[in-house]
């Protein structure tokens, strides 16, 4: 506890705002009692008993030896949501992070107790085990048969650290509940029931550890944990771990708590777990971590109990069992099987959150792709039709790779800017997107058939496909694709003209409207495409060579993307949401159409500054407005 204090202390003061929790509730004080009205609604299965926030079974096999848990709220589906056939029989639900009192406790006993008897069942807390065990005195004075199993499944502290309390209750608790519940289903006395419930709580190991602690409601916004650090050994009221440490990668930090359940330093042996030794794995989400990062967790777990630890995950469950509000975290617990132990995990359980299925899988090895047709090349860069000589010369191939460079790596330096943008108006994913996009260009453009033209746009569709996700990067593979067809429509015997060249870009840009539903001036990348499509095709009409044709495309697409056809100065704003529009007006230019002109004005700067020759000409003596150039010396 020492040094967790003086790593937090070096870590910096913990943020505390003047701002209360924000829920959707009607009132903090009747957040539980509505709880359980909802549950009950949506379960009818389920009843609540008068007077009492207990949870209850609709109907009750009082030959059976009842099954009661429970404690303060705040972790659900924990410990209302395990009521049903086959696990409780009844749940007693404190304020948030607070025990029941006895009176309610002593409730649920009397109400699903008969003959059989009662198995109470709760986690190693001061509160809970006062209350609960004081709810069994008084039910064992008026002549019932009643049990009390405390469960401690903490790893996170020494032998030494524990002091009276001993090991804090975790989410190990609720595998406890089903090997009891089950046990209780199939008939076992009440004896027997207990001594499976306190055999499987010895078999138990749980470590949590979390990067943001919980806020309770009505309470002010706490952030104790430091950005960059993460609580280690933590328990599920808000109360610090046992250490603090740095964030790590996901992988690291499962070692970690791998390390820690199955230790045999002395002081810290809880679960020791020979190698070949059978186990099932909770990978519990504590509240706020999201499904990626609990299948990111889970994956390790599995993959490290198995590799390093030599031991054989038999059963596997992951969700959220046994939360702390919003705690942004996961834990983990292992416990130790035999065949009956499986067994009763495996037996049916009518609770709709426990899982289904729970068998891992042998390895997360893919199937094989299937075969695709001739022609069909999405898994490799397409190469040049060997019966077709080249069409570009040496020269020629070079200066259009180190455009095609010039341009992905622009785009690939707009990364922030264009995620900046993005996070305002959007989801945040257009920089990310086309950085990925880019990097996949520069690993594959070496291998472009360059010798071609429809070959290496066939190429940049490619690393575009496997590159890019997401709106952006179909909308760039349908882009080059119509470029691609149109250039291979043209049956090219040299290199393209400035005619074919602005055929092949219109017919990409009219592609794009086409399928992605929108128009010039919706903000969209085609306020920079369609522009640079007119000016292209209007340059290569009035005669302009290539690289004269293409710099006017250049000129229109950065003034589209500039200008558009919204009042708002460089607003990024799909129609949808024009009501940003006094949020962020002059602020955000449009991510897309300024990527489309930044690709596009770096490949033509390129062009310029790299073996191009210029002819001595005047300025401004082509009717766009551009440079002339010699057509001898700009073919390429």
């Amino acid at each position: 506890r020492i040094s967790y204090l003086l790593a937090a202390r070096a870590a910096g003061p913990a943020m505390v705002s003047d701002v209360a929790v924000q829920s959707i509730l009607n009132n903090t004080a009747d957040a539980v009692e509505e709880m359980i009205e909802g549950l009950v609604l949506l379960n009818p299965s389920l009843k609540r008993l008068g007077g009492h926030n207990v949870v209850v079974r609709a109907s009750l096999d009082r030959s059976k030896v009842a099954l009661v848990s429970g404690g303060g709220s705040g972790h659900e589906p924990s410990h209302a949501g395990w009521v049903g056939e086959g696990m409780l029989s009844a749940a007693v639900c404190g304020a948030v992070f607070a025990s029941p009192s006895t009176a309610a406790v002593l409730a649920a006993i009397l109400h699903v107790t008969g003959p059989a008897g009662c198995l109470v069942v709760v986690k190693n807390y001061t509160g809970d085990r006062l209350n609960f065990g004081l709810a069994c005195e008084h039910a064992k004075a008026l002549g019932l048969s009643v049990e009390l199993v405390v469960v401690g499944d903490d790893c996170a502290l020494p032998h030494r650290g524990l002091g009276i309390a001993g090991r804090r209750g975790l989410a190990g608790a609720l595998l406890v509940h089903k090997v009891a519940g089950a046990a209780a289903a199939a008939g076992g006395s009440l004896e027997k029931v207990a001594a499976e419930a306190r055999s499987t709580a010895a078999s138990l190991g749980t470590v949590g550890v979390a990067l943001k602690t919980c806020h309770p409601f009505g309470t002010l916004v706490e952030e104790r944990i430091a950005a960059g650090s993460m609580e280690v050994g933590l328990g599920i009221h808000g109360e610090p771990g046992a250490s603090l440490a740095r964030l790590a990668p996901a992988d690291a930090i499962v070692d970690e708590m791998l390390r820690m359940i199955v230790s045999t330093e002395e002081g810290c042996s809880y679960l020791a777990l020979p190698r070949g030794e059978r186990v099932a794995l909770l990978v519990n989400n504590l509240g706020a971590a999201t499904p990626i990062e609990m299948c990111v967790v889970a994956r390790r777990a599995i993959t490290a109990l198995r590799s390093v630890h030599g031991v054989c995950v038999s059963r596997v469950y992951s969700g959220a069992f046994m939360t702390s509000l919003d705690m942004s975290g996961v834990s983990l617990s292992l416990l130790r099987l035999d065949d009956e132990r499986i067994a009763r995990l495996d037996a049916p359980a009518a609770p709709l959150a426990w899982p289904a299925s729970a068998t891992p899988a042998a390895d997360a090895a893919p199937l094989p792709p299937p075969e695709l047709p001739s022609g069909a090349q999405t898994r490799h860069v397409p190469p040049a039709d060997a019966t077709t000589p080249p069409i570009l010369s040496s020269e020629q191939q070079a200066a259009t790779l180190r455009a095609v460079r010039a341009a992905a790596e622009a785009v690939c330096a707009l990364e922030p800017l264009l995620t900046e943008w993005d996070q305002k108006v959007g989801d945040g994913d257009c920089g990310a997107t086309l950085q990925a996009g880019g990097r996949a260009v520069l690993a594959d453009c070496a291998s472009y058939a360059l010798s071609h033209p429809a070959a290496a746009v066939a190429g940049l569709c490619y690393s575009v496909s496997r590159g890019m996700g997401g709106t952006s990067g179909v909308l760039y593979a349908i882009f080059l694709s119509s470029v691609r067809a149109e250039l291979a429509n043209a049956s090219l015997a040299a290199a393209p003209t400035s005619a074919q060249m602005a055929a092949a870009f219109c017919a990409g840009a009219q592609a794009v409207g086409r399928y992605g539903g929108a128009s010039e001036g919706d903000r969209t990348m085609l306020d920079a495409l369609l522009p640079a499509a007119a000016a292209f095709t209007a340059a290569a009409a009035a005669g302009a060579v290539a690289v004269g044709a293409a710099a006017a495309a250049v000129g229109a697409a950065a003034a589209g993307s500039a200008g558009g056809a919204f009042p708002v100065n460089r607003g990024a704003l799909p129609v949808n949401l024009s009501w940003l529009t006094t949020l962020h007006a002059g602020s955000t230019p449009r991510g897309l159409g300024d990527a489309c002109a930044a690709y596009q004005t770096s490949t033509a700067e390129v062009t310029r500054r790299k073996n191009w020759r210029r002819a001595p000409v005047a300025r401004g003596s082509d009717s766009c407005g551009v440079e002339s150039v010699s057509q001898k010396s700009c073919d390429a």
